[in-house]
């Protein structure tokens, strides 16, 4: 899978340094399953997708909704095991970290995101 560094331009924060890019069905379909954790600087970008669940998967994350132009729609901190994240039709990218990410990098509604 390729792999993009995710960066919060507004924050000049770098969420991920080694996230993997899910941008194709066999990717997006298997996601984090088969996963017990993500270390700190890790990730996964789905994309396209505008909602998203953690069923299956052993530990919480965080969630980022990203538009296309960049701009973070929601985010989801803490999203335990077992729950459905909201569906957003204006969403065209998620961006799935290790939990405390989003409060460490002060990420909030509004900033902009770059893939790198």
């Amino acid at each position: 899978m390729k792999q993009v560094r995710v960066i919060n331009q507004t924050r000049q924060a770098t969420l991920a340094t080694e996230a993997q890019l899910a941008d194709n069905a066999w990717t997006r379909l298997r996601g984090l399953l088969g996963r017990r954790s993500l270390e700190p600087g890790q990730g996964l970008v789905i994309r396209p997708s505008n909602g998203i669940h953690t069923f299956f998967m052993a530990f919480p994350i965080d969630a980022i909704y990203v538009d296309a132009e960049g701009r973070v729609l929601r985010c989801l901190a803490n999203l335990r095991p077992y729950r459905f994240g909201p569906i957003d039709l204006r969403c065209k990218m998620i961006i799935e970290l290790p939990e405390g990410t989003i409060e460490r990098s002060r990420t909030e509604m509004g900033d902009r995101i770059e893939l790198r």
